[in-house]
């Protein structure tokens, strides 16, 4: 090959690159504004949490464009970052109705879990109580998650599941008549629909040191076991791992309360978590 066509085809190859470079910088969106669109919209439901990597793969973004943008997003609390990765933040929550308002409980939980999720496997649920019912704050599973009828901001009642069990079992039983006896009723055949029977069973909770279980209780072939985020004011919200009604939960129920007290703990650092005493709660059960 002669010197005139090497130069040749050195003069195309170089003007090949500098078309696909250029063609990769139309590609990009020209305004902040489309950036950082392309950015949220990464974050397909309120419970998805991403790392840098996976925003830049994601969006088409450079890595350092991408990582500028996302700080300024997290400063501006459209988006939250923990050591499990980015995700949705309080004005972005809040317009749509999912929970806001407990964006540092859901930063604090964020870590453990996400350790629930990796040690067990298994679907793991936040939730806090609203009224007679729970409503979930976030959801972690993988591929498993789509086999639970949860969804974030979606709400469940409170006495048919071990989320809001494990809540009620802390609060005054003169709360718990008020806010759940008007609502009780079945889901399922196993549902507790008698204030006497729930009462007991809040008994059993707090002498498990705040374990709750339900099989079959809400949905009737799904099993969770669950622990409150306690406080000094009494339960804040609560974790739980969710399986089929044949999951052994009470070999992994441990890891629930252990995750719970974490979240207290980073929550309340003076709050003694681990005593079960609580004032008023469990005054008058009768049980």
């Amino acid at each position: 090959m002669s010197v005139l066509a090497i130069e040749e085809k050195q003069t195309t190859g170089a003007g090949s690159s500098r078309t696909a470079r250029a063609g990769d910088e139309r590609a990009l969106p020209p305004s902040m504004v489309e950036r950082m669109t392309l950015i949220l919209d990464a974050f397909a439901t309120p419970s998805t949490r991403l790392t840098l990597e996976q925003v830049a793969r994601i969006t088409h973004l450079p890595r350092s464009t991408a990582h500028r943008i996302l700080d300024q997003l997290v400063r501006l609390q459209w988006l939250s970052h923990s050591a499990v990765g980015y995700g949705l933040g309080a004005r972005s929550l809040g317009l749509g109705g999912n929970g806001g308002n407990h964006l540092e409980l859901r930063e604090a939980a964020a870590g453990p879990l996400h350790e629930l999720l990796v040690r067990t496997g298994l679907v793991v649920h936040l939730a806090v109580l609203d009224g007679a019912e729970i409503r979930y704050l976030d959801k972690m599973g993988g591929r498993y998650a789509g086999g639970i009828p949860s969804r974030v901001g979606g709400t469940a009642p409170a006495h048919s599941t071990a989320l809001g069990k494990a809540m009620l079992a802390w609060m005054p039983a003169e709360d718990v008549d008020l806010q759940i006896q008007p609502a009780l009723g079945p889901k399922t055949s196993r549902t507790i629909c008698d204030i006497a029977t729930l009462h007991q069973e809040l008994t059993r909770i707090r002498s498990r040191h705040g374990l709750a279980f339900e099989r079959g209780e809400c949905f009737a072939d799904i099993a969770c076991a669950a622990a409150a985020v306690r406080g000094p004011d009494g339960p804040v919200a609560a974790i739980s791992l969710v399986g089929d009604t044949d999951t052994p939960l009470e070999r992994v129920a441990p890891l629930v309360l252990d995750a719970a007290r974490q979240v207290s703990r980073a929550l309340f650092p003076t709050f003694d978590v681990v005593r079960p005493r609580l004032a008023r709660a469990n005054r008058g059960t009768g049980a």
